[in-house]
């Protein structure tokens, strides 16, 4: 009988594991051509897993040609010939945290963008537009902080849309926020202790530590960053989402704001990196005004991206720096090269400031009210109705839906894999102390494809059914 070492520990689902572990066998010659694999049902006994998942397996190994299914009689290893390797071979090491991403029959937490919505013709217009009449431009080595084109677009775009008086000299341009974050230590410096919300971005902290500074979190209430975790954490910059927190959703009160600004300035070097990465997908009423706008003490860091606006692979991202952080930047960073290309930072001048960007937005927004819509319809009339509620501020990309269930969240996510379904859970984000709430799952509706949805949340629902209901 077969015996593995399944772990279900959510890094790569149990069936890629157990596909794994038979074709090494198969490779190393430990399983010969023409030898009668186990039962679905006897070898998902002896592993303690689904039969779905050994089915998923014994699927996927045919689709490669390692075994063959002969109808009646079972699962067999194919002969593969000249194709086996002359003596036992040990497996390629796998790059931790490297493995590629499922292909997903679903996911329902995916955060990519509908690629067909991008505006390719108007792009494309404006970069031969741009091309051709600004030839010397894109040519010549932009400032450190990126073309001033473009910073005095970005700098119109604030003050028109987020309510921001802000010069071109205080904004930095660079090839995404990640980018930028390492920019930041170097200029705040890295013996300062960094905070960051909990639950929150998983990659958030990672950066933050792999740049050798101390991270810590603080978690959140029903408004945001608690100014008392703040201080637990003793945090020197706070680095928060307030217009619309990843993943819970939280909108931060001005009164909660107003909290957070008195704690920058109760010390010298205290800072607050504000991260205002989906405003624009505010679905009701215009979008909240930033705590950049409200910050009298030049304490706060305005950072956002067109990843989410435009596309993920437009990588192009910006911060606002208060005055004399602006002045520390030139005087201590200038001579790193803007990392963003001419072409593409003269051509999203030219978007924004003629008028294209806001049009996309406002497109885009009327786009995902509806597909919002559609998926709130598709649950209210799916089985999974009576079982779940959702939880939401009707802003941004995704929302949390709350399940009734006594079966763990990974428990249900393992399901859920068996059935190509992917759903992160609010515990997936959990940053350290294990206090977000179970039974919560993200649901991001930017890119779900409507007609998948009946039959995914159906699954969901067949999923539950062997849990009782708390």
């Amino acid at each position: 009988m077969l015996t593995y070492a399944l772990q279900p520990d959510g890094r790569e689902p149990l069936y890629e594991q157990l596909c794994r572990h038979i074709r090494e066998d198969i490779r190393a010659g430990r399983l010969r051509a023409g030898e009668h694999l186990p039962s679905k049902r006897t070898l998902a006994e002896n592993l303690g897993v689904s039969s779905i998942t050994v089915e998923n397996a014994y699927e996927q190994l045919i689709s490669e040609g390692y075994v063959a299914s002969r109808p009646r009689r079972g699962y067999y290893v194919a002969a593969l010939g000249e194709l086996l390797p002359p003596s036992p071979v040990s497996p390629v090491p796998r790059v931790p945290g490297g493995p590629q991403r499922p292909a997903w029959w679903l996911d329902l937490s995916g955060n990519q963008t509908s690629p067909e919505r991008f505006p390719f013709s108007v792009w494309a217009r404006l970069m031969r537009e741009t091309i051709s009449g600004d030839s010397a431009a894109l040519l010549t080595p932009a400032p450190c902080s990126g073309v001033l084109a473009l910073r005095e677009a970005i700098a119109g775009h604030l003050r028109s849309f987020r309510g921001m008086s802000v010069h071109p000299d205080q904004i930095v341009v660079g090839a995404g926020t990640e980018y930028l974050y390492g920019l930041l230590i170097q200029l705040l410096g890295r013996g300062r202790v960094y905070c960051v919300e909990n639950p929150g971005y998983p990659k958030l902290a990672r950066i933050y530590r792999s740049h050798g500074v101390v991270c810590r979190c603080a978690a959140l209430d029903g408004q945001g960053m608690t100014v008392q975790g703040l201080r637990e954490s003793e945090a020197d910059v706070a680095h928060i989402s307030p217009a619309h927190h990843f993943p819970t959703g939280v909108i931060m009160p001005v009164s909660r704001r107003y909290e957070l600004l008195s704690w920058a300035g109760e010390r010298e070097g205290r800072v607050i990196i504000e991260d205002d990465y989906d405003s624009e997908f505010r679905l009701n009423g215009r979008p909240l005004p930033t705590l950049q706008s409200i910050d009298a003490g030049g304490r706060v860091i305005y950072m956002n991206t067109f990843s989410k606006s435009l596309a993920p692979t437009i990588r192009i991202s910006y911060m606002v720096l208060p005055p004399r952080l602006a002045e520390r930047y030139l005087a201590r960073l200038s001579f790193y090269a803007c990392t963003v290309s001419n072409f593409e930072q003269y051509t999203l001048a030219r978007f924004i400031r003629e008028g294209y960007f806001e049009k996309h937005i406002n497109r885009m927004r009327l786009f995902y009210a509806r597909r919002r819509q559609q998926v709130l319809d598709a649950l209210a009339e799916s089985p999974l109705a009576p079982r779940s509620r959702v939880e939401e501020a009707a802003s941004g990309l995704h929302f949390l839906l709350c399940l009734d269930t006594a079966l763990p969240d990974a428990a249900l996510q393992e399901r859920l894999r068996a059935q190509g379904i992917h759903l992160a859970s609010l515990s997936d984000y959990d940053l350290g102390g294990g206090g977000t709430p179970p039974h919560r799952f993200l649901i991001n509706y930017s890119n779900l494809p409507p007609e998948r949805l009946p039959e995914a949340l159906r699954r969901v629902a067949a999923c539950l059914e062997e849990a009782p209901a708390p």
